[in-house]
């Protein structure tokens, strides 16, 4: 079975952010990595060469196919932040009714600048997609 193309690595995190440009994205990164390390207890760590990640989760689906992948995380691209939010967005319509202007794919939050969002919403939605996925998953 195929592993996943996304692993943690020893690259260092403040190396990586420090890399981000423009600077507003670089400080608004260095912002993302405090609040989700502060929120989910774990150190940021590098997954693949452009996300960071904390702590981890083990999935197995019916198939068999199984692995581990962040719990949740952030990646500074191009385009916009792209915020982890690993269990999707069913029944949050109400936190993200409240957030600011964002889009979102079936696991990723993407965000131009902070200053668009309610950062106290964004915590909030951190919080509840780790409870959720703590209770789900066999977490570290």
């Amino acid at each position: 079975m195929a592993e996943n193309k996304t692993q943690q690595t020893d690259e260092s995190v403040a190396k990586f952010l420090e890399a981000v440009e423009p600077e507003q994205k670089r400080e608004d990164a260095k912002a993302v990595c405090a609040m989700m390390e502060r929120l989910s207890g774990h150190p940021p760590k590098m997954w693949g060469p452009a996300i960071v990640g904390f702590g981890s989760y083990h999935y197995k689906y019916d198939s068999g196919r199984e692995g581990d992948f962040l719990l949740t995380g952030f990646s500074p691209r191009k385009s916009a932040i792209s915020l982890y939010i690993m269990d999707g967005y069913q029944d949050r319509g109400e936190i993200l009714s409240r957030l600011g202007k964002y889009k979102t794919g079936k696991s990723c939050l993407y965000v131009n600048k902070l200053s668009d969002i309610d950062l106290e919403v964004l915590e909030e939605l951190i919080l509840d997609s780790l409870a959720y996925m703590r209770a789900t998953y066999d977490t570290t």
